[in-house]
């Protein structure tokens, strides 16, 4: 397999959704079958030459900018396999098409990303996340087996529960924050599954070609609740309660519980983004102008008839009618008077409930655009400046607290949105000059070491890429001892770094 160097091929793939500056690439390979892979590493790969796989590019960190690199696109990689509750990709397989592939025998895989164009094994090499990791986890635990190419060319073949990860290589004693998710260089633990250790690893341990998943059935039935609240504290509270009453619905079984899947939010500046753009017309949405916070509830629903949903919502008040999932939870938006200005979405109302989806895909699309606007109008040097942090959730009103301080102190609009759920935000800096970048930058940084004094982690779902100030909070996170014992890892499976240099860790 030789390296392609057209330029047409080659510039498809020089930037990714991060747009990091100055990509470039040697040329790039496509291989058609995990065969055509290794034999490329070890044989065919120029002496001295660097490899970068790459799925859809969707990284927001810059890990998918090649930097002189070979290109190794994994989109020919596209073999599907379903078998009973289990699917088998090959990593160039994006998630729409796994999703729409189950969706024929009544089943899913829950714990995807909200960007259902990434790929299998670009999911897999970042431990993907989303809205549904508050009920589903991450996409580690749906990971049965691994295809993995590592830098020499051997194949590793690896299920879970058939080797320890360190029959491989020696692992170090370092502590993972105790968070739903953290995509914060190598997961270690003790007496770890060899799967796990390249799962998140964004390709700097092997290339991965090939991934078995499990998955589950279809929710029978899934509704969709916009929640304007007046005041972000109480709109915390609130989800508080949903939390709680989520967990002990899953713990009982109680089929009348409120089992939710997924909690989302946007903040008042991220609803002023979406209504100085005119979204909220658009999808012919109510947004009260004084809602501090908006939450965005995905509840799945034992099987009913419909009109048996529609009398749940019109009873909620009356005391005398029966329990029912719906029931209990109006209730608890009643009690926080969040009721009177919600929507709901009732399961089949998909027109509503995709009006909601768009309300939040808004949001960044709408912060990027006013990034870019401020690159081409005010200063070239302004780019996007953003965080990812997660915190235990009992810490999340603190968490927001430091985050409005810290932003406030040095004069930045900021809008947040994210995964309320999971204790997972996204502060975004909406940059009015070059020096909003340099203090939004600082922020990041002293938010982080918040969040890590809270037991969170400053790297929730994003991972880290080659943005340096994400490997900044790395090494804040694991401190130089343990990014020395990462490093130590990635040299024992990659001694003359050919995989992805620069991603994770500075090039040295």
């Amino acid at each position: 397999m030789a390296i392609d160097t057209s330029r047409d091929l080659v510039d498809r793939f020089l930037h990714d959704a991060a747009h990091y500056p100055g990509g470039h690439a040697a040329g790039v390979v496509r291989p058609r079958t995990v065969s055509e892979l290794s034999d490329f590493l070890r044989a065919s790969l120029p002496r001295g030459a660097r490899l970068l796989a790459v799925g859809a590019q969707s990284s927001l960190t810059g890990g998918a900018t090649p930097l002189g690199d070979v290109v190794l696109s994994t989109e020919r990689l596209a073999d599907l396999q379903v078998e009973g509750d289990r699917v088998r990709v090959g990593a160039g397989v994006t998630l729409q098409v796994i999703q729409d592939t189950l969706a024929l025998s009544g089943r899913w895989l829950p714990p995807v990303p909200t960007y259902l164009g990434a790929t299998a094994g670009g999911a897999v090499a970042t431990c993907a996340a989303g809205a549904a990791t508050f009920k589903y986890g991450t996409i580690r635990g749906w990971v049965e087996a691994l295809t993995v190419v590592l830098a020499s060319g051997e194949v590793l073949e690896v299920r879970r529960g058939e080797r320890r990860a360190a029959s491989l290589v020696p692992l170090p004693a370092l502590r993972m924050p105790a968070v739903p998710k953290s995509s914060a260089g190598y997961f270690i633990a003790a007496d770890m599954d060899l799967v796990d250790l390249f799962i998140g690893s964004e390709g700097t341990l092997g290339v991965i070609a090939g991934v078995e998943l499990r998955t589950a059935p279809e929710p029978a039935a899934r509704c969709h609740v916009l929640v304007p609240v007046d005041d972000e504290e109480i709109g915390i509270r609130l989800v508080a309660e949903l939390r709680a009453a989520a967990q002990a619905t899953w713990q009982s079984h109680d089929p009348l519980g409120v089992d939710i899947a997924a909690i989302e939010h946007l903040d008042a500046r991220s609803l002023a983004v979406v209504r100085e753009d005119g979204v909220d017309r658009k999808l012919d949405l109510a947004l009260p102008s004084g809602a501090g916070i908006v939450l965005l509830i995905e509840m799945e629903l034992p099987p009913a008839d419909p009109a048996e949903w529609w009398r749940q919502l019109e009873t909620v008040r009356d005391e005398a009618s029966i329990d029912a999932p719906l029931r209990r939870l109006c209730r608890l938006l009643d009690a926080h008077g969040a009721l009177d200005a919600a929507e709901v979405a009732l399961p089949g109302n998909r027109v509503r409930a995709a009006a909601f989806a768009q309300l939040r895909e808004a949001v960044p699309a709408g912060v990027n655009r006013r990034v870019a606007l401020a690159q081409s109008q005010v200063d070239s040097s302004i780019h996007k400046t953003a965080a990812d942090m997660i915190v235990p959730f009992d810490r999340f009103a603190d968490m927001m607290r430091a985050c409005r301080r810290l932003f406030a102190e040095r004069e930045l609009d900021l809008a947040v949105w994210g995964h309320i759920s999971d204790g997972n935000v996204h502060p975004n800096v909406i940059p009015h000059g070059a020096g909003d970048v340099i203090r939004g930058q600082e922020a990041i940084l002293a938010l982080g070491d918040a969040v890590i004094a809270m037991g969170g982690s400053p790297l929730a779902e994003h991972g880290v890429g080659r943005n340096q100030v994400k490997q900044e909070l790395l090494r804040r996170l694991h401190g130089d001892e343990g990014i020395a014992a990462m490093r130590a890892i990635k040299r024992a499976l990659d001694p003359n770094s050919v995989l992805a240099p620069g991603v994770v860790f500075p090039p040295q």
